[in-house]
């Protein structure tokens, strides 16, 4: 049987890009078109009705579910981009060094490292723009740089190694936006890929990442979505393909009407469908996420580790208007192969509430205890093999890994809240960036920079330089912390980002529980209730 996808859904957002008909027939529709009408004939100034409208239509759909939103004209293309898998531009990335744009990374491919565009050029100007020093925002640059392909844009770059400004004309091109930021070797046979969204091109991304992991010696797998809110469903529900048996349910869907409803199965030319699997969460993992993970939990076909999702179980559908605004109208619930609906509650109109959530799990303890977390017993569901699962708040975990906090200090927070941990660790690569750029390896890398005390005095001196003084009593406790981060970001801005979580995932507790699971067997599928592990682990 092959996958049956009923509609085009997105991530809990289903793209239905069309014009609406907005008929005026009910009563308040009705008082709504004469008020505006009053508005614009009889007020005793002049008022832009459009503009009052654009202004009134977020509170109007606030009013709603906290998913249900409008997305102006002007902010529909960004908004759309992060998950089309490209967009047109010059491709870098860029960092505001001293208020100047500074190049950090050049996309490899790229149109800008095609003409000779390199990590570490200062953009003076932008099409004869002075940018430099003129305390632009980010969005604002970001808006002058991207364009449609084809289209040209002049930069004045101040390079280290030139006396005069140089001069780039740029064509602009389609740059990709990836949703796998790693795939890697971890452990012995043991392969781990980085989903950060789920993306237009992130099935054929996840695919790729696994292939590779398998030629290079992996036959058990962590697929890593802390973090991830989510995107295109059917993304996930290709994803869930890979690893389950044929006519597994992955998904269903309901609408107001039966024609809206769908189900979704696999077809069983998944590659990965005998491999020992992990799930990371957490409670930023929403949505697509959930619904990928809800399907290898349901089915027991992988062990979901970390701490409880976000909860997000709504469907939107994003309908486009004539004016090239949007909005995005939740039309449907999903539900994951028990039958269970994993949206927290949530009451119309009441956004606040629902957006201090995550602020009430930290404050109830839940990051640190999976005692503090409690279920619906009305919301009870069985996996295919008889384990326990509830609806109604997100997916919990089978093996609960507390938030570690171990080295978190005041003086960490400071230095984190200032932006120093990256600022430090750009411009310490921005100085050494020839040397650094000659490692070959990750363990040629690390022994190119300081040591772990002169790296550590090194930053804060900088933080001291930045207003943040030196305390030596909490440097001491958050010493470690400091510097493995600061290591990793050197590593991200020199080697790419993978590299970030190779050197983060050395010591991350969740991860090497997941390795630890993977080692005594705990994830061969299918998972059974008498295998269940337990749901606390020691605290960090």
């Amino acid at each position: 049987m092959p996958i049956v996808i009923a509609v085009s859904l997105i991530g809990g957002i289903w793209i239905g890009i069309k014009f609406s008909d907005i008929h005026s027939s009910g009563k308040g529709e009705k008082k709504l078109s004469e008020i505006l009408g009053l508005i614009k004939n009889d007020y005793v100034d002049e008022v832009d009705v459009d503009s009052l409208i654009e202004h009134t239509l977020p509170n109007l759909l606030a009013n709603l579910d906290p998913h249900s939103t409008y997305i102006p004209a002007e902010d529909l293309q960004a908004v759309n981009d992060d998950l089309d898998g490209s967009f047109s531009g010059i491709g870098i990335a860029f960092t505001m060094l001293t208020d100047t744009v500074t190049v950090s990374e050049v996309i490899a491919g790229g149109p800008s490292e095609k003409i000779g565009l390199m990590p570490g050029d200062r953009i003076m100007t932008i099409d004869d723009s002075l940018v430099a020093g003129q305390n632009i925002p980010n969005t604002d640059i970001v808006k002058m740089l991207k364009g449609e392909k084809g289209t040209k844009v002049k930069l004045g770059i101040r390079r280290k190694s030139a006396k005069k400004m140089l001069t780039f004309e740029v064509t602009r091109g389609d740059i990709p936006v990836n949703s796998i930021d790693a795939a890697y070797i971890i452990a012995p046979e043991t392969g781990y890929i980085k989903v950060n969204k789920f993306g237009r091109t992130t099935r054929d991304e996840f695919l790729t990442g696994l292939v590779k992991l398998k030629n290079e010696g992996a036959n058990r797998y962590i697929v890593d979505l802390r973090g991830n809110g989510g995107g295109f469903l059917e993304m996930a529900i290709y994803m869930a393909n890979e690893f389950l048996p044929p006519n597994s349910p992955i998904v269903f869907t309901r609408g107001r009407k039966p024609m809206e409803d769908s189900q979704v199965f696999s077809d069983g030319t998944g590659a990965f469908q005998e491999a020992p699997l992990i799930v990371l969460l957490d409670e930023y993992s929403a949505s697509a996420s959930e619904i990928f993970a809800g399907a290898m939990q349901d089915n027991d076909r992988a062990l979901i580790v970390g701490r409880r999702s976000f909860g997000k179980g709504l469907v939107q559908r994003q309908t486009t208007l004539p004016d090239s605004s949007a909005i995005r109208l939740t039309v449907q619930r999903y539900f994951t192969p028990s039958g269970r609906c994993i949206q927290k509650d949530y009451q119309l109109g009441k956004r606040s509430a629902y957006e201090l959530d995550i602020v009430n799990r930290y404050e109830h303890g839940e990051f640190y205890n999976s005692d503090s977390i409690k279920f619906n017993e009305d919301l009870q569901f069985r996996t295919l093999n008889g384990r326990t699962v509830y609806g109604g708040g997100g997916i919990m975990p089978d093996v609960f890994v507390p938030n570690d906090t171990s080295g978190v200090t005041k003086y960490y927070y400071d230095v984190v809240n200032a932006g120093l941990l990256q600022k430090f660790a750009f411009e310490y690569t921005d100085k050494n960036r020839t040397a650094l750029s000659q490692a070959k390896t990750l363990q040629e890398f690390m022994s190119r920079l300081p040591d772990d005390d002169e790296l550590l005095q090194l930053f804060v001196a900088y933080a001291v330089r930045k207003g943040i003084p030196a305390r030596w009593y909490y440097i001491n406790i958050s010493r470690n912390l400091i510097v493995k981060n600061l290591r990793a970001l050197i590593a991200s801005d020199i080697l790419g980002r993978e590299y970030l979580y190779q050197v983060i995932n050395t010591d991350d507790a969740t991860v090497q529980r997941a390795i630890s699971e993977l080692d005594a067997g705990n994830a061969v599928a299918p998972i059974l209730p008498e295998s269940e592990p337990a749901t606390t682990s020691t605290s960090n």
